[in-house]
């Protein structure tokens, strides 16, 4: 991991995304019901779904899709197909992306959840906590902190020491 010296430590760092991701991905066919979904995020404890069809990823569903389109809505879930309360079109990244590309990417789309495809087969999920929670950004923040303290120290020392003269 490279680390340019500019303070744009995060956005600079060599960490990819299959470095954070997660890879055992859990999915959803597109024509199950919302309640068999619910069913499937309760017994993973898991906040979203990979919606496929014919075995391609499609759509995602996530928690705030169940609240926002089923429990704040005129759905039943017993009866409503997945395919449609799913986030489509579905935004991805490649496990070859810098996970600073990815971070523009969920940021800009308002996402915390990203699927990662490679040759059109699905073989993880990256998630904003996934990025924090890395050690090598756990590291890099530690760093910056420990910098940004120092710095202020030594701010608080010399602005002492132009009072004394």
């Amino acid at each position: 991991m490279q680390v340019r010296s500019d303070e744009s430590w995060f956005l600079a760092m060599s960490l990819k995304v299959e470095d954070v991701m997660v890879e055992d991905v859990v999915s959803v066919s597109e024509k199950a019901t919302v309640r068999e979904a619910a069913g499937l995020m309760e017994k993973h404890e898991i906040g979203c779904l990979v919606v496929v069809k014919n075995g391609k990823p499609v759509g995602i569903v996530t928690e705030t899709d169940m609240v926002r389109r089923v429990i704040l809505g005129p759905v039943d879930p017993e009866k409503t197909k997945v395919r449609k309360i799913m986030s489509r079109p579905l935004v991805v990244g490649n496990p070859q992306m810098d996970v600073d590309e990815a971070s523009k990417i969920m940021r800009n789309r308002k996402i915390k959840k990203l699927p990662v495809i490679e040759n059109g087969r699905l073989v993880g999920l990256v998630t904003t906590t996934d990025i924090v929670r890395s050690p090598e950004v756990m590291k890099m923040m530690i760093k910056a902190i420990k910098r940004s303290i120092i710095k202020e120290i030594i701010t608080s020392i010399q602005q002492r020491l132009d009072l004394d003269e």
